[in-house]
Order: structure tokens, then C-alpha cells, then sequence
């Protein structure tokens, strides 16, 4: 059994107080006896004010909060995955990327989000990340984590379902989707989409979300969830922040997989025939 915790937040329009926010967070998942942490989506800052944002963004280098995780990830000794800060890249956009920090404080692994949300809700609430963001173009799967092979995604990746079948093929034990996902569509698909995914790939699912009112004046459904193999809700955190715990065994994949082995059934469809 591998003890993890999910670092649920309430992410604002502060780097300095998201950072701590953030450390004190990698200190209680250690604290806990967690080998991993996990937060969610824009962990290091989340404003829709484009120009407020934009004055608070920095290259990976720079970038402040992603430093304070480093320094507390190698003083706790503990693996942490950033779900995703936005970073500056070189043709001028940003990058929605996640980062994966060894116990050292060294970063073993980047994933840059791949599908962009573009959209016009009926609540009224429009969101253009192409506008913003450079999608990424390459799926991740990261060997020698303390959760085994650990492939990443963000958010809105989770209705591709493609993208995590190829995770799966690649023979990833957890497929990490930390989120900000909107309260509508969290009360719709959340829940759902994850179980769908895990049962599909027959691995373990690991949510972080963001929840709550945030200062920019959104609202994120919370409910970071871990799910196992078949489907199994192992931990809802609710609409509350905070850290939680969770305690996985990869031994439940193998398990599953000798029930169900629909990826061992996969076969390529080459065409469709419209009649």
C-alpha cells in the first residue's frame, strides 16, 4: 500500500499566498505519512482579470511558487506534482503546465495541457484558453514515482478519452487529472467521467480540484477524488479545502485487469463505413 494526499485549495489571485498555502500543504501531506502529494490545476495563481494575471507570470525559472515547492518538497523529502502553474514559454503565450518534484526538490517530469477549454456556458460565463495558453502536444508517463508509473493529464484532457487510453497502453498505474473544474459541469460529469476513465484504463484515477468561491469571482466544484480500478470511490474530499489521504495498492490493477481485460481486447478500427 502507497500512502498519498490531495491538496484540495482554494487557489486566489496571490502568488506569495498560494505558494504558502501550498508548502503548508506538502508539509501535512508528510506530516500524514503521504509519499506523494498531489494539488490541482493553476495551483500557483487563478485570475481571470487577463491584465492582473498577466503582471503576476513568469518563466519556469522565475516562477516563484514553483521554487517554494522545490525547497519544501526536498525539506519534507516527499514527491509532489504540481497539477499546473502558468509559465511562460518562449513564443510569448503560456503554458498551462503540470510538474512532477521528486523528494529532492528536483523536477522529474513537465506535461503541458493539451486541450485548450474554449466555450460559452449558459450561466453566461465564457473561457478562451487558446487565447492565452500554447496547447501541448505530447502525452507523459513518468517511471520510479512512489505510485509507480504515473501519467498526466489536466482538466479538460478528462473527455479525451483517447489521450488516456494511450496513458494506459504505455502501462501507467495512475493517471494524475487535477482540475478547476466549474461548478455546473462538476455537478454533471465530475464524478462520472473519472470513474468512466478509470474503468476504461483499469488503473487508479488521482483527482485534485480546486473548490470554492475564488477571489476572481469564480466558482470551482471542489470534490477531489481518488478512484481505483474498477470504479471505486477510495476518497471524495467534498466542497471543503484542505488535505486529505488516501491508500492505494497497485496489486488492484492486476486484479481488476484479470476480470475485465478489455486493453488486452483493443483492436485498431481502421475506417467507418456510413450506410
Amino acid at each position: 500500500m502507497t500512502r498519498i494526499a490531495l491538496f484540495q485549495s482554494n487557489t486566489g489571485i496571490d502568488p506569495a499566498a498560494n505558494a504558502a498555502a501550498l508548502v503548508k500543504a506538502i508539509g501535512e501531506a508528510a506530516g500524514g505519512g503521504a509519499a506523494m502529494l498531489f494539488t490541482p490545476e493553476m495551483s500557483g495563481l487563478l485570475d481571470r482579470d487577463s491584465h492582473r494575471a498577466s503582471a503576476n507570470l513568469r518563466t519556469e525559472e522565475e516562477d516563484m511558487v514553483l521554487a517554494a515547492c522545490r525547497e519544501a518538497a526536498r525539506e519534507h523529502g516527499i514527491w509532489v506534482h504540481l497539477g499546473s502553474l502558468a509559465v511562460l514559454v518562449e513564443d510569448g503565450k503560456v503554458a498551462n503546465r503540470g510538474l512532477l518534484i521528486d523528494r529532492t526538490g528536483k523536477i522529474q517530469a513537465r506535461y503541458d495541457k493539451i486541450h485548450l477549454f474554449d466555450v460559452d456556458l449558459p450561466t453566461g460565463e465564457s473561457w478562451r484558453e487558446s487565447a492565452v495558453y500554447r496547447a501541448g502536444e505530447k502525452a507523459v508517463v513518468v517511471n520510479g514515482t512512489p505510485v509507480g508509473k504515473l501519467g498526466l493529464t489536466i482538466c479538460y484532457d478528462l473527455r479525451f478519452p483517447l489521450l488516456f487510453a494511450r496513458i494506459a497502453e504505455a502501462d501507467a498505474d495512475v493517471i494524475a487529472v487535477p482540475a478547476a473544474f466549474t461548478v455546473p459541469t462538476g455537478k454533471a460529469h465530475w464524478h462520472t467521467l473519472l470513474r468512466a476513465r478509470a474503468i476504461e484504463a483499469g488503473l487508479f484515477v488521482v483527482a485534485a480540484a480546486q473548490v470554492g468561491h475564488h477571489e476572481d469571482g469564480r466558482n470551482t466544484f471542489g470534490h477531489s477524488l481518488v478512484i481505483d480500478p474498477w470504479g471505486e470511490v477510495l476518497l471524495d474530499m467534498g466542497e471543503e479545502p484542505g488535505v486529505g489521504f488516501a491508500e492505494i495498492a497497485l496489486t488492484r490493477i492486476s486484479e481488476v485487469r484479470s476480470r475485465i481485460p478489455a486493453l488486452n481486447h483493443r483492436r485498431p478500427i481502421a475506417d467507418v463505413v456510413s450506410q
